[in-house]
């Protein structure tokens, strides 16, 4: 473990907690936090090779080994901070990092990950490298890539993206709330952005706020990927386990026949809703389902649907799971993207400026997959989506009406959906009966 892991648990409780303070946004995270007496600033990792001695002279005794220092990212940090802790203080680099589009990797710094800085003996840059999240691959596996940034010997660098192959590892860990989810996690050595996502999958079904006790537990199965037996990045939660208040939530990630994906608890009951409430973020309406004066005719119809006023550009998501069964242009609804989502449900987005790159009939999208952006096209006053929630091609309220809970699975998906919680369920009955074991022997 490298000391950036050795820190107290007090200290990175101590960072959590501020953070979440600061932002007051995430409800879930706040739940999570444990203020802690100060503690030390985190600890940077130094390492340098100590080799024989070369020979006066000789090409390594006028280029030694470089000094490598290590850090690894944490919520709230800059690349000046990430500098300033490494020790790098190059004329031109901060300006070069954040400016320049050969280095845009670095514009998004992920918690967890590590950025490494190589300097020589006069304390000059050789290298730095961050690396971030490894992307898709083979089945073997996954690259991991980073971004390394070099001096170019005319006083300005250059910054090119490397890649390796990684392998990926399923983990299997548990751990046992004392004070709070990220202290029990730090003492499983689970990765930070494994516990939010746990949070996230458990959200709703556990109020991490109000539900959380001491003696609670949780067993998690997870990817991660190495390369040189280094771990490089973490993947998805496998299955899951988390006893709250002495009764037992279960999670598992399945792949549907039909290109679907989501959660499942152990039953085969989905996690999810089978349709979100809203199909863009941070909105309000601005018209409600049934009759109003139309903006444009200045006459009283009926409005088959809501409108959602939002900045032109803003994101739209398919608020289900969906074939794409039309996308283009239609008489009032300018541009429009109509989903078969399943059943008899379909939705309908209207008034964009442009669709999602690449999307196109017979598509099939995921629920909150980007699909387009709001616009002001066809019959419009101002830039805003029209949604439309249709059963049996009729549209109807979206804002009353009952929503399906979740989206079943067929039969042939429930025989495969089982046989794949058959092969999780060994590693996480052998968790529970590890700690069957200690409980025995604490008790003797």
């Amino acid at each position: 473990m490298m000391p950036d892991e050795q820190q107290t648990h007090s200290s990175r409780h101590v960072t959590r907690s501020l953070l979440i303070a600061a932002g007051g946004l995430f409800l879930t995270a706040a739940a999570l936090a444990v203020v802690r007496p100060s503690a030390p600033p985190e600890p940077i990792f130094h390492a340098r090779q100590t080799l024989d001695l070369p020979p006066m002279g000789s090409p390594a005794a006028r280029n030694p080994a470089p000094f490598i220092a290590s850090t690894r990212i944490r919520r709230g940090d800059t690349v000046s901070d990430l500098l300033a802790r490494l020790g790098v203080n190059e004329d031109g680099l901060l300006t070069f990092l954040t400016h320049d589009n050969s280095a845009r990797s670095i514009y998004k710094l992920y918690p967890g990950r590590t950025i490494e800085a190589a300097l020589d003996n006069q304390n000059r840059l050789v290298w730095l490298r961050y690396s971030h999240t490894p992307g898709s691959s083979a089945k073997s596996g996954v690259d991991s890539s980073w971004l390394e940034v070099r001096p170019d010997g005319k006083g300005n660098f250059t910054a090119q993206e490397q890649t390796v192959a990684a392998s990926r590892e399923l983990r299997v860990a548990e751990g046992e709330i004392s004070s709070s989810l990220f202290g029990a996690a730090d003492e499983a050595h689970i990765p930070d952005a494994v516990t939010m996502e746990m949070v996230d999958i458990m959200g709703s079904r556990i109020d991490f706020l109000k539900d959380l006790r001491k003696g609670d537990r949780f067993r998690i199965l997870y990817d991660a990927y190495t390369h040189d037996g280094e771990e490089v990045g973490t993947g998805r939660i496998r299955a899951l386990e988390f006893i709250n208040g002495g009764k037992t939530y279960s999670a598992v990630w399945f792949d549907d026949s039909h290109g679907n994906s989501g959660y499942y608890d152990f039953s085969g009951a989905s996690l999810k809703g089978a349709f979100l409430k809203t199909a863009i973020k941070f909105t309000r309406i601005s018209s409600r389902f049934g009759m109003r004066m139309h903006p444009i005719h200045k006459k009283w119809v009926g409005h088959k649907g809501v409108d959602y006023a939002a900045p032109a550009g803003t994101p739209i998501h398919a608020t289900a799971d969906g074939t794409v069964a039309f996308i283009g242009q239609q008489t009032g609804y300018g541009n429009v993207i109509i989903l078969k989502n399943f059943g008899q449900y379909s939705t309908l987005y209207a008034h964009q400026s442009r669709f999602a790159a690449g999307l196109h009939k017979g598509d099939h999208v995921q629920q909150g997959q980007l699909i387009g952006y709001v616009g002001q096209t066809g019959w419009a006053t101002g830039p805003h989506l029209h949604y439309e929630f249709r059963i049996n091609d009729k549209p109807v309220d979206p804002l009353s009406v009952a929503l399906p809970v979740a989206q079943p699975l067929d039969p042939a998906d429930q025989k495969s959906f089982r046989a794949l919680v058959a092969h999780y369920q060994p590693d996480i009955q052998m968790l529970a009966a590890l700690q069957n074991s200690r409980i025995q022997v604490a008790e003797r």
